[in-house]
C-alpha cells in the first residue's frame, strides 16, 4: 500500500482527491492494516498451539492473500479499508508462527540467523515488488493489477496447508498430551501471565518492554513510510516510477539491516546498540526529509541508509526482547510487547495523519515531526539492565520471579 495508496486514492475519489486527502487515506490504510497485524498476532498465533504451527501458518497466508487480492474489486474507500484490516490480519499471525515453526525445525541455529533470515525475506520480497512496479507503474488508471499479484501467495498458502511437515515439537507435545508443550507458550498459562505481567512487581517491566517494542514500529510506520507517497506526490506522472524506485532503495538497505541486525548487536550489547540505533535512525530520518527530497541526487542514498539502520531495531528485539522479561513469563510477555506495540502504531499513525492534514499537507515536515519517536528509545533504553548477568542475578535472586540463571542463559545462547 505504501507504493500504491496515492493512486488508489486517486482512482477510488475521482474529482473528489486532493493530495491532502490522499495522504489522510495512507494514514487510514496504515493503521487500519496495523490494528489487523495487532489482533492477528493475539488470535492467530494462539491458533498454532491448538491446531499446529504449519496449519496455523497456512491460513495465515491465506488470509493476507486472499483479502489482498480482493482489493482489486473495491469500488470505495471504505471497502478497501475494511480489506486492509482483513489483510493484517493474516500479517499478524504469519509471524509468530512462521518463527515458531522454523525455530522448532531448525533448533541447531542460532535465534539471530533464524530471525535474520525471516526478516531478511520479508524485506527482500518488498525489494521484489519494487522492482516489478518499475516496470509496470502503479498509476491511478492502472493499480488493480497489483492486487492481483498480491493474492498468488494464496497458492502458497494452499502448499502450505496440504504438505508442509508440521513442527516435530508440537506434535511431540500433542502425541503426549502435553499441557505445557514449550514450557513459555503453554496454553493453559496464559490468563496466569497476563495477570502477573501486569502486577505490581512485573509492571514497570511490561511497560519499559511496550515502549521498546514500539518505538521502531511506530518509527516506521508514522514517519519512515511517508517517504514514499512523498515521492509518489512529487515525481508524479514525470516519473511514475520513482516512488516504486524508492521503495526499492529503502527495502534493500532494510534487507540487509534485518539480517545483519541481531549479529550486529548482540556484538554490542543491548543498551549500547539500541542507543545508537535510535540515534541514528533519528537523525538519517530528519535529513531524509528536510536536507534532501525526492527527485534530488542524494534522496535515494539517505534512503537506504536510513532503510540499513532503522531496521536493525528489529534484529535487537528478536535478540533482547525476550530476556527483558522473567523465564516463565517469558513468550507471552515478548508477544504482549510486540502487539502492543503494533496497536500503538494504529494510533501513532492516525496522529501523524492529523498532523499531516493540520499541516496542509506537508510530508517533508509530517516525516521529520514524527522521527522524534525515534530519539524516545535513546531515553527509554536506560531502563532496561545493561548486562546479561543484572538479569540472571535477579532472576536466581527472585527479583522478578526468575526461574534460575541456568535455564534463563541456555535460552539467551
Amino acid at each position: 500500500m505504501p507504493v500504491a495508496s496515492l493512486s488508489v486514492s486517486q482512482g477510488l475519489l475521482g474529482e473528489a482527491y486532493t493530495p491532502a486527502l490522499g495522504g489522510e487515506w495512507f494514514a487510514w490504510f496504515t493503521a487500519s492494516l496495523m490494528l489487523g497485524a495487532a489482533i492477528g498476532g493475539i488470535v492467530l498465533g494462539n491458533l498454532g498451539d491448538r491446531i499446529g504451527r504449519a496449519r496455523a501458518m497456512g491460513v495465515s497466508i491465506l488470509f493476507y492473500s486472499i483479502f489482498a487480492a480482493l482489493g482489486a474489486f473495491v469500488r470505495t474507500q471504505e471497502e478497501m479499508l475494511v480489506l486492509r484490516f482483513l489483510v493484517g490480519l493474516g500479517v499478524g499471525g504469519m509471524w509468530p508462527n512462521g518463527m515458531a515453526l522454523v525455530a522448532e525445525c531448525w533448533p541447531t541455529a542460532s535465534r539471530p540467523i533464524v530471525s535474520g533470515v525471516m526478516s531478511a525475506g520479508l524485506n527482500a520480497g518488498i525489494l521484489l515488488l519494487s522492482q516489478v512496479a518499475r516496470l509496470w507503474p502503479v498509476t491511478p488508471e492502472s493499480w488493480r493489477w497489483l492486487f492481483y499479484l498480491a493474492g498468488a501467495p494464496a497458492v502458497l498458502g494452499i502448499i502450505v496447508l496440504v504438505a508442509l511437515p508440521e513442527s516435530p515439537s508440537w506434535l511431540a507435545g500433542r502425541a503426549k498430551a502435553s499441557k505445557d508443550e514449550d514450557k513459555d507458550k503453554g496454553p493453559a498459562r496464559g490468563g496466569s501471565s497476563i495477570r502477573e505481567l501486569f502486577g505490581r512487581e512485573l509492571l514497570p517491566i511490561t511497560l519499559t518492554a511496550i515502549v521498546i517494542a514500539s518505538v521502531p514500529l511506530i518509527g516506521a510506520w508514522s514517519a519512515s513510510k511517508w517517504m514514499i507517497p512523498w515521492a509518489d506526490k512529487v515525481a508524479g506522472a514525470a516519473d511514475p516510477g520513482y516512488k516504486a524506485a524508492t521503495q526499492g532503495w529503502w527495502a534493500l538497505g532494510a534487507t540487509l539491516g534485518s539480517f545483519a541486525g541481531a549479529q550486529i548487536v548482540g556484538r554490542i550489547g543491548r543498551r549500547l546498540s539500541y542507543l545508537l540505533i535510535s540515534i541514528g535512525t533519528t537523525i538519517l530520518t530528519v535529513a531524509m526529509f528536510r536536507f534532501t527530497a525526492p527527485l534530488e541526487g542524494g534522496f535515494h542514498g539517505i534512503v537506504f541508509a536510513q532503510g540499513f539502520v532503522a531496521t536493525l531495531f528489529f534484529g535487537w528485539l528478536a535478540l533482547f526482547l525476550p530476556e527483558v522479561f522473567p523465564l516463565r513469563v517469558r513468550a507471552t510477555g515478548s508477544g504482549l510487547a510486540y502487539n502492543s506495540g503494533r496497536f500503538a502504531t494504529a494510533v501513532g499513525v492516525l496522529f501523524a495523519g492529523g498532523l499531516f492534514s493540520f499541516l496542509g499537507g506537508d510530508y517533508s515536515r509530517v516525516g521529520a515531526i514524527c522521527a522524534a519517536v525515534y530519539a524516545l528509545g535513546a531515553i527509554v533504553i536506560w531502563l532496561v539492565p545493561e548486562r546479561r548477568n543484572e538479569l540472571v542475578a535477579d532472576e536466581a535472586a527472585g527479583v522478578g520471579g526468575g526461574a534460575g540463571a541456568g535455564g534463563d542463559v541456555r535460552v539467551a545462547k
